[in-house]
């Protein structure tokens, strides 16, 4: 007779309660990517270990340090960072992860200069010439917004003229050139 065989990576039945068999799938998922602590234990429970297996597991994870929220938060923050990517997008996606709000903030805090990061992607990705127009201003406002920038960091990225304040040279198509030759016969 032929037996069934288990789904590869699903615990079985004698090793869903096991918190040895979870603490080893565990060290199985981390020797190949960083998780938090949330994202792991989700792991877990979808092949199948037990919740209290799994709190066992990654309580001793945590307490041999394989498992730790704050690096992991950091070295999310420097990676995504370094993609191009702004704090709001961050702090998004680790929230979504279950990361504390807490510790999201002190590692967007710690990481430096947002705004100098902005322009270096703004420089990256339009070169170094300012806007030339208005929609190829808001053009670079956007996708800034989209990489998850704020506002502040938009409007340092794009120089004084972001800010609306002072004049912004930019091509337009109207002709300036003022007629001085009025005839003033009132």
């Amino acid at each position: 007779m032929l037996r069934k065989r288990q789904p590869k990576g699903r615990a079985t039945s004698g090793e869903a309660g096991d918190p040895a068999a979870a603490l080893a799938a565990a060290v199985t998922l981390l020797a190949r990517r960083e998780f938090c602590s949330t994202e792991l234990g989700a792991k877990l429970c979808a092949k199948g270990f037990e919740p209290d297996a799994v709190r066992a597991a990654l309580a001793e994870l945590i307490e041999r340090r394989y498992l730790d929220d704050e690096r992991y938060a950091r070295l999310f923050v420097v990676i995504h960072a370094e993609r191009g990517q702004g704090p709001v997008r961050i702090r998004r996606d680790l929230a979504q992860l279950g990361v504390p709000a807490a510790l999201i903030e002190t590692q967007l805090e710690s990481y430096g200069d947002w705004a100098t990061l902005a322009r270096k992607v703004l420089t990256r990705r339009f070169g170094a010439a300012p806007p030339r127009s208005w929609p190829d201003k808001a053009r670079r406002m956007r996708f800034l917004q989209y990489r998850g920038f704020a506002t502040d960091d938009i409007r340092s990225a794009l120089g004084p003229e972001a800010s609306g304040g002072t004049g912004m040279e930019l091509e337009t198509d109207i002709d300036t050139d003022i007629d001085t030759d009025i005839d003033t016969d009132c």
